[in-house]
């Protein structure tokens, strides 16, 4: 049985780690509003820059585009944006199954990757990882996803890729977050439907290109890629710090509870200890007797 020492010197060391993580979770709680109002404020701008684009992509014919360009062969490249840091549950493991789940050949695979636990996990695991970003999943900014959207039409444009996909979690609720994978290139415009809508029921988008909508489109396909790698990142964080958030609460909650237990179990031993020492000195007087 251990003695009360080891018992209070293990107390002393889950209330250390307890205000680690209270602190830790009381950091994340913050920067996560933030990340949030970042987020929520981008969706309108990066929906609509989808929508217009989709909207001329599909009233332009035999316009002819480098994101545009379907390529018979060549590898396949997956950006894939985690966290730079632990100690957020299971946030960035969950994007790592889905990339495994979405590589078919690790030899004509190739990585971009966002974050120091990507790049640590898929590198130790020898895969091709052609370029790393380090530092920008809990506050990415917008000169990151330009740098990002720059290096992939790049890669692109050579003709050794042939599909460029993007993971990442899309945050849904303080609470829930899901990964996602989407196609980046080339780029494929959805059709239209039958009412020639933009949304079932909606009225039908009618708008004036100066000087013409083939031009509008070449300047607005890049810019589209940054827009949708910048909305994806600011997702990221937000579902990495609510993932951390949560994390830490738990990890709390754990640590309360664990010290309940520790102390009920100090007060056990320490009476335990003097029924004895009551026991043998009621002992040696019967001797004495």
């Amino acid at each position: 049985m251990a003695n009360l020492q080891d018992i209070r010197r293990r107390i002393k060391s889950v209330k250390s780690t307890q205000q680690i993580t209270n602190a830790m979770n009381m950091v994340a709680t913050s920067r996560l509003r933030h990340a949030k109002e970042a987020a929520v404020a981008n969706k309108p701008y990066s929906d609509k820059t989808k929508s217009v684009v989709q909207n001329i992509a599909a009233h332009v014919e035999g316009f002819s585009h480098p994101m545009l360009e379907v390529h018979e062969s060549g590898k396949k490249l997956l950006l894939v944006i985690a966290a730079d840091k632990g100690l957020a549950g299971a946030y960035s493991s969950n994007v790592f199954k889905l990339a495994h789940a979405n590589i078919d050949d690790k030899n004509n695979t190739e990585l971009v990757t966002v974050g120091r636990k990507t790049k640590d996990h898929f590198g130790h695991r020898g895969f091709s990882i052609s370029k790393s970003w380090i530092g920008v999943s809990e506050r990415p900014k917008y000169e990151d996803a330009k740098s990002i959207a720059n290096y992939l039409i790049q890669r692109f444009e050579t003709g050794e890729i042939k599909d460029i996909f993007m993971i990442y979690t899309r945050f849904v609720s303080a609470i829930s977050c899901v990964p996602e994978i989407v196609k980046l290139l080339p780029f494929e415009h959805e059709a239209e439907d039958t009412n020639g809508t933009d949304k079932p029921g909606g009225l039908k988008s009618e708008y004036i290109y100066e000087p013409s909508a083939e031009v509008v489109l070449s300047h607005l396909l890049p810019q589209y890629l940054v827009t949708v790698i910048y909305a994806s990142m600011l997702q990221s964080a937000a579902s990495e710090l609510s993932s951390r958030m949560n994390a830490m609460s738990n990890a709390t909650d754990n640590a309360e509870e664990l010290i309940s237990k520790l102390n009920l179990h100090y007060n056990k031993v320490r009476q335990a200890g003097i029924t004895n020492e009551i026991n043998e000195i009621v002992g040696g007087a019967n001797a004495l007797n």
